[in-house]
């Protein structure tokens, strides 16, 4: 998939969860539906770090650019040190590791332990990076004609703006988990989610998805993962612009009404 379609993705994870928790009479306080959605989003973007002309290589500058050569690297070297009698040859490392459960599990508990002990500056840095990657997925026309500097300004404003209304008695810093200094330990969830829709939609692609990494399937410790053949589509098909990305603005908009307790 490309950006758009995996930031749209993302968000109507976060609000399919938001209406979970409303039927479940668990509901989320809206700022927490509301931010949760924008990390997933822009967290649905993080797994192409591994690919050097993927959105996210071009949304922090030449930080994002050299942070995604890195990870190529990375990956690649994980790939030729891990992989099974079945899997392929590859120089590059798209598509690898940071398209695994494992890697979507430790960026989750990485940022929240950045949210836990780093206090507001902690939240601000996740907050800001993953608002600067919804921009770059959900309003991707206006980002790609503007420049780098005001996508970064309203991000950091967005952030600012969030964290406060986060901080508020009962908007949401110490949802799910109430305990002594668990406020904000819930945005790893967004941000694992957000990991795995990716994998997810990759999956659907030609090319699949080895989202079970290390679990070896066969001959293969790297299989990809993914529906019969005949239902797999392109990235940037038509498939993909008008039918999935407006079915998963259509299914955000229900979910948020459910989890808002609007209808239901």
């Amino acid at each position: 998939m490309m950006g758009p379609a995996h930031a749209l993705s993302g968000a109507a994870a976060w609000v399919a969860v938001g209406a979970v928790a409303a039927v479940l009479d668990e509901p989320m306080p809206w700022p927490v539906l509301l931010v949760g959605a924008l990390i997933t989003a822009g967290a649905a973007l993080a797994p192409d770090l591994d690919h050097r002309a993927a959105t996210i290589s071009r949304a922090f500058g030449p930080v994002s650019r050299w942070l995604c050569e890195v990870i190529d690297q990375l990956s690649a070297a994980v790939y030729r040190s891990t992989r099974g009698k079945g899997d392929a040859r590859r120089s590059g490392g798209h598509r690898t590791l940071t398209h695994t459960w494992p890697w979507a599990v430790t960026c989750g508990a990485v940022a929240a332990a950045v949210t836990v002990y780093g206090g507001r500056w902690g939240v601000l840095a996740v907050l800001f990076v993953h608002m600067v990657l919804a921009v770059e997925g959900l309003l991707w026309r206006h980002a790609r004609v503007s420049s780098d500097v005001l996508v970064w300004l309203l991000g950091l404003t967005s952030a600012w703006m969030l964290a406060d209304i986060l901080e508020e008695p009962g908007h949401g810093a110490r949802w799910l988990f109430d305990g002594a200094g668990q406020q904000y330990l819930w945005i790893g969830l967004p941000i694992m989610l957000g990991a795995l829709v990716h994998c997810v939609g990759d999956a659907l692609t030609v090319s699949g998805c080895p989202v079970l990494w290390p679990i070896p399937i066969g001959r293969k410790r790297w299989y990809p993962v993914g529906p019969p053949k005949g239902m797999r589509f392109r990235a940037g098909s038509k498939v993909e612009v008008k039918v999935l990305s407006p079915i998963f603005m259509g299914l955000s908009a229900v979910g948020a009404l459910v989890a808002l307790r609007v209808i239901g």
